[in-house]
């Protein structure tokens, strides 16, 4: 076992962390922008909004990720639609998410107290401006915890762009492992690599939950 070949090729897993990071931030932002749409529609007064925001996170959270990312790159150019691999992880990875997203942030949305909502309601806001201005904030900050934890699921989740030649950093280390036949050395590198990333999330997390606990 030839460690040295971890050092020779830190710049390779360096850039595969950087396509990790891209990944996963892009994919984050549409997990969140989707998910609070979504549960905006699970608590609608209208029970057409509830039903397809319902069908929406149940559609998704019960099909495996690789499922959706195969979809996605496999299946669709049979249809004449192709779409870069790139592209794909972040499309499946976050839409997957946002189910995930959607029911915690629902599940914050619960915990407000509903005399906020008729409040902004009876002041005069809309429906979508009372949840925009009110309870949304107020439900996001509740649900640090989870959507945390679901950030530290989809930084983990994004392994799986791998399996669509996407050079994330554990597809830079199976390559190199292979020209080198050093996959020990290469996968702890690979698994180093994901500490740098989760767990200054976890630490982030934990001092959002501590600030907004105050």
């Amino acid at each position: 076992m030839d460690w040295s070949v971890l050092g020779e090729n830190a710049g390779a897993l360096a850039q595969g962390l950087l396509i990790t990071l891209e990944v996963s931030a892009l994919a984050l932002l549409l997990a969140l922008v989707l998910g609070v749409i979504v549960a905006t529609l699970r608590v609608a007064p209208s029970p057409v909004l509830r039903r397809i925001g319902t069908a929406y996170v149940e559609f998704l959270r019960n099909i495996p990720l690789l499922v959706q990312l195969f979809f996605l790159f496999f299946a669709l150019p049979s249809i004449g639609i192709r779409l870069d691999a790139f592209v794909c992880g972040v499309l499946a990875l976050g839409v997957y998410t946002s189910a995930f997203v959607a029911e915690a942030i629902r599940s914050g949305i619960a915990a407000v107290p509903t005399g906020q909502l008729e409040a902004g309601l009876s002041s005069g806001m809309g429906y979508a401006t009372a949840m925009r201005l009110i309870v949304l904030p107020q439900a996001i900050a509740k649900t640090i915890p989870p959507l945390g934890n679901t950030t530290l699921n989809l930084i983990k989740n994004s392994s799986l762009v791998s399996t669509v030649s996407v050079l994330d950093i554990l597809g830079t280390a199976n390559l190199l492992g292979a020209r080198s036949f050093q996959y020990v050395p290469m996968f702890v590198g690979a698994a180093i690599c994901y500490l740098i990333l989760t767990l200054p999330t976890a630490f982030a997390v934990n001092r959002l939950e501590k600030r907004y606990a105050r």
